[in-house]
């Protein structure tokens, strides 16, 4: 009997069983910090920044550009300004609607008076209210040749084809190639914060363009991604290349496939890697089913 009572007392080893989990609770919470670092959920409405672009911030939210442009009256050449509020969904509709027409003019109205922006920008963030909206092409068309036209007008600083060039593949009526001579390190993750190829070159390694296109961003403003380029090559197929140590091209520049784009660099982890994606209708797919065999 003494040594059953002595049993019992012994056995809630409850203590070391908090412990485990707890434990077991931190490595997911540190887990949990990386994806939500990266992954931006997007806002109702989007105050554009400098450096911003149309094409990026639909990159940024996973959006089809073009609806994009459709829900705040953005027309050709897509320009937008710092200031300018830019919603992120379909606006509402019926009797909803007026509220929605009410609220764009009354933020457009604040944001376009901020004067840092081309002046064709000022003019096509007059096109988002609906009152404004037949003033505002008219001044668009005559002051857009100085802020869209010109990083067009401009070539590209270096048409070499790079040693990336080789087999081909045809797929969505673009011919693609591999941007960059090196393995894939990191496979696409439909599951991962940012979806596209790991691909592991060195740094300062030639970058090219995967296909023909324009050049519709060039900057390091987007998060997670570094010194960027993304390339239009339809109204539907985009490709994005990040962490470059340098870029080689403008916003606005036309490039032929092969040809240099940027240098490689490093990734956020201090890696030399070439993160590389391609989307279609906003969303992003795997490379490798758009990419020539190796």
């Amino acid at each position: 009997m003494l040594a059953l009572l002595l049993a019992v007392a012994c056995a809630p080893w409850q203590p070391g069983q908090k412990d485990s989990r707890a434990g077991a609770s931190r490595p997911d919470t540190g887990q949990s910090a990386v994806p939500r670092r990266a992954s931006e959920p997007a806002p109702p409405w989007y105050t554009v920044r400098r450096g911003d672009s149309l094409y990026s911030i639909a990159f940024r939210y996973s959006l089809d550009w073009r609806n994009l442009a459709r829900w705040n009256g953005v027309d050709a050449p897509y320009t937008i300004r710092p200031g300018q509020e830019l919603r992120t969904s379909a606006p509402p509709t019926a009797a909803s609607g007026r509220q929605s027409v009410q609220k764009s003019p009354a933020s457009t109205g604040h944001r376009p008076a901020e004067p840092d922006r081309t002046s064709s920008s000022s003019s096509k963030t007059g096109a988002r209210p609906a009152a404004t909206a037949k003033t505002p092409p008219a001044a668009s068309q005559s002051k857009t040749p100085p802020a869209a036209s010109q990083p067009k007008t401009q070539p590209a600083p270096n048409t070499a084809v790079s040693s990336a060039s080789g087999k081909t593949r045809t797929v969505g009526g673009v011919v693609w190639q591999w941007p960059v001579d090196a393995g894939v390190k990191k496979p696409f993750d439909p599951a991962s914060t940012r979806k596209g190829l790991g691909l592991a070159g060195k740094e300062g390694q030639d970058v090219a363009a995967a296909a023909s296109g324009t050049v519709v961003y060039s900057g390091s403003n987007m998060r997670g991604y570094g010194a960027m380029v993304i390339i239009k090559h339809t109204s539907s197929l985009f490709s994005a290349y990040a962490h470059n140590r340098k870029l080689v091209v403008d916003e606005g520049s036309e490039v032929k496939r092969g040809q240099k784009i940027a240098e490689l660099g490093l990734d956020d982890r201090r890696e030399e890697l070439l993160h590389f994606e391609i989307r279609r209708d906003g969303k992003p797919v795997n490379p490798l089913d758009y990419l020539p065999q190796k």
